[in-house]
């Protein structure tokens, strides 16, 4: 059994930023998830820095370069986005442009598509899933999978209920919702192996917002916060190896739209 032992989560804050400490992090352990914009992020992220990932989550995302290629609107709803380009500029680009994406070979995903989700829909995901393995043989299909049996809208879905989130259905403000399955833990799973027990009770880590401008230049003209936050297990604080996950939010679930729910 394992933990991962640290996450990034890549959200906006208000409040005074720290800089970030140093942890013994093994860079091949690397993985990255995303919802809506940000599962788009992820899969950009993904394929671009290739050798530097070993597995991506994506929940309502879609093709590599789409938006690139065509108005965003077309890569969205319940639209079929094309991806002979998006495969051609991935082999095209592949050693110069962006990682070798031999690479890919190596690396596992899981994708979730909600069955009631009319902005980012399974058809929009069916043509990732594609991309990734059927069309683009990019990534074998043992290590792909799509879930898309959720009956859940434009969310994130968990298992557990708090403070502001929605019906499994439902695609609204904080799009995080109960709908019975624990979508973070399958996604970490997936990508490492069993992971330990969920805590529900007190936490031995803690979550420290930090600084991006140490690492983006121009953080906010570039589309990014200029702060994020990371949760730092004890383990890692004292010295152990550490696991790195960085999760990217969607459109409208920065820290100044729905405050701490995606942290």
């Amino acid at each position: 059994m394992m933990s991962i032992s640290l996450i990034f989560l890549l959200i906006g804050c208000c409040f005074a930023a720290e800089k970030l400490a140093s942890y013994n992090v093994d860079p091949s352990e690397t993985s990255v998830s995303g919802i809506s914009s940000g599962g788009y992020f992820a899969t950009q992220v993904q394929v671009a820095f290739s050798a530097s990932i070993k597995g991506a989550g994506i929940v309502a995302g879609g093709p590599y370069n789409c938006g690139g290629q065509m108005s965003y609107t077309n890569c969205m709803y319940t639209s079929s986005p094309p991806i002979t380009e998006s495969i051609s500029n991935t082999k095209s680009w592949s050693g110069n442009k962006i990682d070798d994406a031999k690479n890919l070979a190596k690396h596992k995903v899981y994708m979730i598509s909600g069955t009631s989700d009319s902005t980012v829909g399974v058809s929009v995901m069916t043509q990732l899933y594609k991309y990734y393995s059927t069309d683009g043989q990019f990534i074998p299909d043992s290590n792909v999978v799509f879930k898309k049996d959720l009956k859940s809208g434009h969310t994130f879905p968990t298992d557990f209920d708090s403070a502001g989130n929605n019906g499994c259905g439902s695609t609204s403000s904080p799009y995080i919702s109960n709908c019975g399955f624990d979508g973070a833990r399958a996604i970490l799973e997936h990508i490492y192996g069993p992971l330990q027990p969920r805590n529900n009770g007190a936490l031995s880590g803690k979550f420290i917002e930090f600084d991006q401008g140490e690492f983006i230049a121009s953080a906010k003209v570039n589309g990014m916060s200029t702060s994020a936050w990371v949760y730092v297990p004890k383990s890692c604080t004292d010295g152990a190896t550490c696991k790195l996950h960085i999760a990217y939010h969607g459109c409208v679930q920065s820290y100044e739209k729905i405050g701490d729910k995606f942290v």
